[in-house]
């Protein structure tokens, strides 16, 4: 038997702090040393961070992604251990992203990454070159401090694999997995057993299942060793990396880590048999047949040993079951981990969420909430590093530390509920119930004398007081006098953020957490610069469908009980009268439903459908229970209003990427932001394609490319694009 221990891990690193990085660095090799590991796996560039993006592009970065391989070289923490660490390096005119291969401190092989990931949230094309040159590897000269120091003045660098005494092991980084012609592939049939995947890979709902299948795919028919390391939390931006470092042999996953964790290290092993490699593979006369004739991939050889014979000092490891999270466990501890590395990160003092008590602002008190259970959880289970980061947020005093996770939220969460004329009692009391369960500190203030001060302030200088739709006043009146609610909120909750804990004599500053939703985003269903403008939003990209999930979820998981309520309640902005007969509704406004919303940005983003196309796809999908003109109405209608509010996208809050359908423009969903918002080419190809379904001309008399459908009533609450919609400028919203 050829038994192998293999350590992987997942690393909480932040781009550009390498103190950080090299710190948990160390910390993962020392417990893979003390687990008996004889490989240790770290993600993809962990020692400057995934996420550095134009910081790639500095010489510095470079340097001092150089200076910290240098002190894991010199000191002990390679000697009798595999090591694979990820950092950019520059070969004369390129720079590629690559996994440096070292042991006994010396550097065995340098391995460039030949897929980049360029699509979604990456862009590794702005910053590296794929390698291409896959048949041959070439003398790489080391800069010339770490030469001297480590007594190596050159090391291989390419597309190949290392030959052990008892293995062969080669990398494939993280986009490689996913590619067309996968390398573990021609690798396999080259000899390789052992497969090293380092990655920087985010976490999206529902996501996880394809990159576990991927694992279990490239060993399954063809064996193989396959470890898989992953950073974990957020290293500075958008996303939240989730972890999940696993080892598969032969198919079956022998070792899995956490996908969302306070941890800064973890660290998993497996005790395989290599020798159950070898076995399938001589098992399948086509495999053996292939590997024949396979092309020959570039290769050096180490002269080390890896494995030990047969012992009992430890059973190998079995096959487990995966551990998948439900969507709405996903949703709650996503970003309640986003959220803590932000707040340990941002030198803040704790969170303000202006709660209205409706869904999209509870679901975010509940994630806040969430996040306090899993910091007193994880200090409970005795992680010194979380329980510094919490006295130091908190500022207990000497001798106290957080023990309840009400009682920590009521030091670092502040809630305020900002009503006016328009506002229910039924709002107002969900948000106070649902305070008090997650524990933060809430306050209720009525801002209609700020609002009547503006008013009265517009009227002086006009001579007009705008009045609500309901009260005779126009459409223009109506949006305005409902903008100046929402963007009166943003002030008061940035004020507040900064100055509350000053009165309450607590040093810092407060971030300001946004509650608006990806459907609500995708419509344009927001005011600009309102309480939406926030520091950050845990759910910017969560769709109202899943939200409300999570709330029936949160409800009982988690123990705040009114959630229930919120989630029954029907969807308003509460920013018009409530009279007998009229009560605003979130549904109604938009003329149009969350699931149609969550329908169109499906469409739009992840199969990148046009007017057009949609429309036809749709014709499908609702063709049973709606007619042609029907579908091009609705298909109409949402573009119009998709491309008059596009504007808003530029604004939008940084908010956790949870979802693939997100408009988030700044970095994931990069389109223009004005539009010809009558769409006229497009639509009138729809309407041709009503004209040959129908059969009827007639359809299309006295039908309007701007006409709402029917049953439309209220336009949207959405700043300068909304106003000007109906003014029939085609670029409205500049």
């Amino acid at each position: 038997m050829r038994l192998l221990k293999v350590a992987t891990c997942n690393l909480n690193q932040w781009a550009m702090d390498f103190d950080c990085n090299l710190k948990n660095i160390k910390e993962s090799i020392s417990r893979a040393k003390q687990l008996g590991a004889a490989i240790r796996l770290g993600p993809e560039l962990e020692i400057t961070g995934y996420g550095c993006e134009d910081h790639f592009l500095e010489l510095d970065t470079i340097s001092h992604a150089w200076e910290c391989l240098k002190e894991l070289l010199v000191g002990d923490w390679t000697d009798g251990i595999f090591c694979s660490f990820g950092m950019p390096v520059v070969r004369g005119s390129e720079r590629y992203n690559c996994q440096v291969l070292c042991m006994n401190r010396k550097i065995i092989m340098i391995r460039p990454k030949t897929c980049l990931a360029n699509d979604g949230n990456y862009r590794e094309l702005r910053w590296f070159t794929a390698w291409k040159q896959k048949d041959q590897m070439v003398e790489f000269q080391l800069p010339p401090n770490i030469a001297d120091d480590i007594s190596q003045k050159t090391v291989p660098f390419g597309y190949g694999f290392i030959k052990f005494l008892d293995t062969a092991i080669a990398a494939e980084i993280c986009e490689e997995l996913f590619s067309s012609v996968t390398p573990h592939s021609q690798l396999a049939l080259n000899g390789v057993e052992v497969f090293m995947n380092a990655s920087g890979s985010h976490h999206q709902l529902r996501k996880l299942d394809v990159r576990m299948d991927a694992f279990r795919a490239a060993t399954k028919s063809r064996g193989g060793l396959y470890i898989y390391s992953n950073q974990q939390g957020c290293d500075g931006g958008r996303l939240y990396y989730d972890g999940c470092c696993c080892v598969v042999i032969n198919g079956d996953v022998v070792a899995q880590g956490s996908q969302f964790s306070l941890k800064d290290v973890e660290v998993v092993v497996a005790h395989v048999d290599l020798d159950a490699v070898a076995s399938l593979r001589l098992s399948s006369s086509s495999f053996q047949e292939q590997a024949s004739s396979e092309t020959t991939v570039p290769s050096i050889v180490a002269p080390y040993k890896l494995c030990r014979s047969f012992h009992l000092e430890e059973p190998v490891s079995h096959p487990l079951k995966i551990r998948y999270h439900e969507p709405e466990e996903e949703i709650a501890f996503g970003p309640a981990c986003w959220l803590w590395d932000y707040l340990r990160r941002s030198g803040a003092s704790g969170f303000l969420l202006p709660l209205s008590g409706g869904a999209d602002s509870s679901s975010v008190a509940a994630i806040v909430g969430c996040m306090c259970q899993l910091v007193v959880k994880e200090i409970d289970n005795g992680d010194e590093q979380v329980k510094i980061d919490a006295l130091r947020i908190g500022q207990y005093p000497d001798g106290q530390y957080p023990t309840d996770s009400k009682e920590f939220a009521k030091r670092i969460f502040y809630t305020v509920f900002m009503g006016t004329e328009n506002s229910s009692e039924a709002t107002r009391s969900r948000a106070k119930v649902l305070a008090d369960e997650v524990g933060s500190w809430h306050l209720d203030v009525c801002i209609d004398g700020v609002i009547s001060s503006l008013l009265t302030l517009f009227q002086t200088l006009t001579g007009k007081r705008p009045r609500y739709k309901v009260d005779g006043g126009s459409n223009t009146e109506n949006i305005g006098l409902q903008n100046i609610q929402a963007r009166i909120r943003m002030v008061l909750a940035f004020m507040l953020a900064s100055l509350m804990p000053w009165v309450h004599s607590k040093s810092g500053f407060y971030l300001v957490l946004g509650s608006s939703n990806v459907d609500e985003a995708l419509r344009g269903y927001l005011t600009k610069y309102d309480c939406s403008s926030a520091d950050i939003n845990p759910i910017g990209s969560i769709s109202k469908t899943d939200l409300r999930t999570f709330l029936r979820w949160a409800a009982v998981h988690l123990g705040y009980s009114s959630l229930a309520e919120v989630e029954a309640a029907p969807p308003t902005a509460e920013l018009e009268p409530i009279r007998s007969n009229y009560s605003q509704l979130d549904e109604v406004d938009m003329g149009m439903t969350y699931e149609e919303l969550s329908v169109y940005g499906r469409l739009r983003k992840i199969f990148r459908r046009g007017p057009v196309s949609m429309f036809q796809d749709l014709c499908f999908k609702w063709g049973s229970r709606m007619t042609p003109s029907e579908i091009g109405e609705k298909v109409k209608y949402f573009f119009k209003y998709y491309s008059i509010n596009r504007h808003k996208m530029t604004v939008l809050t940084p908010s956790y990427h949870a979802e693939s359908y997100s408009p988030e423009d700044n970095r994931f969903d990069l389109r223009q932001f004005l539009y010809n918002s009558r769409w006229p080419f497009q639509f009138r190809k729809i309407d041709e394609l009503i004209k040959e379904a129908n059969g009827d001309k007639a359809l299309l008399s006295g039908l309007d490319n701007g006409d709402k459908p029917t049953g439309v009533i209220s336009d949207d609450i959405g700043g300068m694009g909304v106003a000007a919609a109906g003014s029939g400028n085609p670029n409205v919203g500049l």
